[in-house]
């Protein structure tokens, strides 16, 4: 696997970080570019920024915390593409405040759902910064996986109370002020124009099992992060997933992977 960032990070990251770059491969090819333009909405200290420079594209990273910003530029230096990251403050509600529309090859809007005052907001933002060909990788906490933890946990009223909420937040004590259900991103995503390549269930078992098992274990790692790859793409474990990944195209985009003989990503399908 490809993924630069380290072993037990990519348990978390696996599943992510290979259906990305198959689409920005795919991008490349299509438009007949080595380098992309990339935007990605609330990317922190460059967990997914820094990786994509890596593979020869130009970054812009839109992030309201200064330290992280930070962390970032610290962070592209230190591994020699300084000069394909950008990193500028701001938030997904004045997105065009700091960046321009329709200027990119590919949208990541990684963990931003669940913090801004209006979801459907943020996705038709991220879905105006996209050039008619393009696409947008969309990640975002799961309802399911939340329901699972707290059950498994003992904490059998919590779970309840997180099906119940119209947020699934267990309590108020919950750091994650709203989740998803697989159904509502997939709605969202089709609501701003965009259609629905692929649907993804991260995290479906990494969370549940001992760390204690996964760091001492010989190759339970690795075993385990395979697991998770094939487990992600079965969509009877997307209800049980920590996070829920969705791939979208604009429409020119979706057109040009079946005009022009460019494979979907592998075990994708329609939502």
């Amino acid at each position: 696997m490809s993924d630069p960032m380290r072993p037990r990070a990519s348990l978390r990251t696996a599943v992510v970080w290979e259906v990305l770059q198959d689409a920005l491969e795919r991008r490349v090819k299509a438009t007949g570019r080595e380098s992309l333009d990339v935007l990605d909405t609330g990317g922190g200290s460059g967990n997914f920024a820094v990786p994509v420079a890596r593979l020869g594209h130009r970054v812009t990273v839109v992030d309201p915390s200064p330290n992280a910003l930070f962390a970032l530029e610290r962070r592209a230096a230190e591994a020699g593409v300084a000069d394909r990251v950008k990193g500028v403050q701001g938030d997904a509600h004045g997105l065009f405040d700091v960046v321009e529309r329709d200027g990119y090859d590919a949208v990541l809007c990684h963990g931003v759902l669940e913090y801004v005052d209006d979801p459907a907001e943020g996705v038709r933002n991220a879905v105006a910064a996209l050039r008619p060909e393009g696409v947008l990788s969309l990640l975002a906490a799961g309802l399911g996986g939340a329901v699972l933890a707290r059950a498994l946990a003992g904490h059998f009223k919590e779970a309840r109370q997180a099906l119940d909420d119209p947020n699934g937040r267990w309590g108020s004590g919950d750091p994650v002020p709203r989740r998803f259900t697989t159904e509502q991103l997939t709605a969202l995503v089709e609501g701003a124009g965009l259609r629905v390549a692929a649907v993804h269930g991260v995290r479906v078992f990494a969370d549940l099992v001992p760390g204690v098992l996964v760091d001492t274990e010989p190759g339970a790692l690795e075993a385990l992060v395979k697991l998770e790859e094939v487990a992600a793409e079965l969509p009877a474990f997307h209800s049980v997933a920590t996070q829920l990944h969705v791939l979208g195209e604009t429409s020119a985009a979706g057109e040009t992977s079946e005009t022009g003989g460019v494979n979907e990503t592998p075990g994708s399908g329609e939502a």
